[in-house]
């Protein structure tokens, strides 16, 4: 008796979105501060006229460029932490307040300086990287103090210019942030939500599968025993019922455990269909078997569905003869169950009707399969068995 495999449930992802956001917010600011402490480096470097000090200059670009280095190497390795966005502010916020020493009085003006695009650099960085009652505080910081320094060089055009530069450039990259998280966390919720239902989804047509593969296998034993009882097809003491019966038994026995899904192994189909017309031994027919190897969840569904039909045969048919081949080709295997028997009208079937409906077309579609049944009233019945699996 073939088991219904378990569905494939997709791994659970809780926030891809935010995952991408995380990364474009990680890298993007690693990358700001290694190019804005490389560079500006080299043009504090370049500009050193009085009252910019040397001894004070060296030990602080030094300092910003290595700390650069470092910034980016643990922005992407490890992500930004709250420390270091702090760490990051508080150098920066020192180097603001030593702008007299560190910046040319004739190169201040204009929001050009190296300082000034470091500041800026901090301040859309913070945003970006830390929640916003760290990150605002931070570039109202680094404003202060680029103010304070500014001033204290003797610009104080400068400090109002750039300082309301910095105010601007902490709120806007604070909103961005705060809208681009809040629109991330709702997709991420969305496909959350979508993998839940995509999971029971997968469930129910599981337990569904499960089910009516229940129900056929009833169908084709224990239900199609009481019917031939019914029918008074079994008079007095039969070897043969009871060992029909034995076998409904085990089939019983064997719906109540979960077994094995069946794998993928080729199993002779000759083999099976020889065993399946030998479990019913009242019904001689005659064999025409090709050997074929197929997977034997294949092998299952198409033995079973080929025991089906012979049991309505015995049921419907007593004393037609029958045939069952099976053939293969290029394209698939065909097994096929032909009698002369008094045959019926398809289109005359009842919808409720269980045999042909799930024990034959419903086992041969869970394989991707199909079942083909040709019968007329007076013309016998033609039960073809298609599965286009062998290449």
């Amino acid at each position: 008796m073939p088991a219904v495999a378990a569905p494939t449930v997709p791994p659970t992802l809780d926030n891809p979105a935010g995952g991408a956001l995380g990364l474009i917010f990680t890298t993007i600011p690693a990358l700001l501060r290694l190019t804005c402490g490389v560079v500006g480096g080299a043009v504090a470097l370049s500009v050193q006229a009085p009252p910019v000090e040397p001894a004070v200059l060296l030990p602080v670009v030094a300092t910003l460029t290595g700390w650069s280095l470092w910034y980016a190497y643990r922005a992407i390795r490890h992500g930004i932490t709250p420390n270091l966005v702090a760490a990051d502010v508080a150098l920066t916020a020192v180097a603001c307040l030593l702008i007299p020493v560190l910046v040319a009085p004739d190169v201040l003006p204009g929001e050009g300086s190296w300082i000034a695009v470091l500041a800026s650099t901090t301040v859309i960085n913070a945003q970006a990287t830390a929640p916003a009652r760290l990150s605002i505080p931070a570039g109202l910081l680094v404003t202060a103090t680029y103010a304070t320094g500014a001033q204290a060089a003797g610009s104080p055009t400068e400090a109002r210019a750039h300082a309301a530069t910095l105010l601007v450039q902490t709120a806007c990259t604070a909103m961005m942030a705060a809208v681009m998280r809040r629109r991330i966390g709702r997709a991420d919720r969305a496909f959350v939500e979508h993998q839940r239902l995509t999971r029971e989804t997968l469930l129910a047509r599981a337990a569904r599968d499960a089910e009516r593969q229940q129900n056929r296998d009833l169908h084709d034993t224990v239900l199609g025993t009481l019917t031939m009882v019914g029918l008074g097809a079994v008079a007095g003491s039969s070897t043969t019922f009871r060992d029909r019966c034995g076998g409904d038994l085990r089939t019983l026995v064997a719906l109540s455990d979960v077994g094995p899904v069946a794998g993928d192994g080729p199993v002779p189909l000759d083999e099976r269909l020889r065993a399946v017309a030998g479990r019913l031994p009242e019904l001689p027919a005659h064999l025409d078997l090709t050997p074929c190897a197929v997977p034997a969840g294949v092998a299952d569904a198409i033995s079973e569905s080929a025991y089906a039909a012979l049991s309505n045969v015995v049921r419907h048919a007593p004393g037609a003869r029958v045939t069952l081949r099976l053939s293969r080709d290029a394209i698939g295997v065909a097994a096929e169950v032909a009698d002369d028997g008094p045959g019926f009208d398809p289109a005359t079937v009842p919808p409720h009707r269980y045999g042909l409906r799930e024990s034959i077309h419903g086992r041969m579609a869970s394989i991707g399969g199909r079942a083909e049944v040709r019968s007329a009233p007076g013309a016998g019945t033609r039960i073809r068995l298609e599965w286009p699996g062998v290449g």
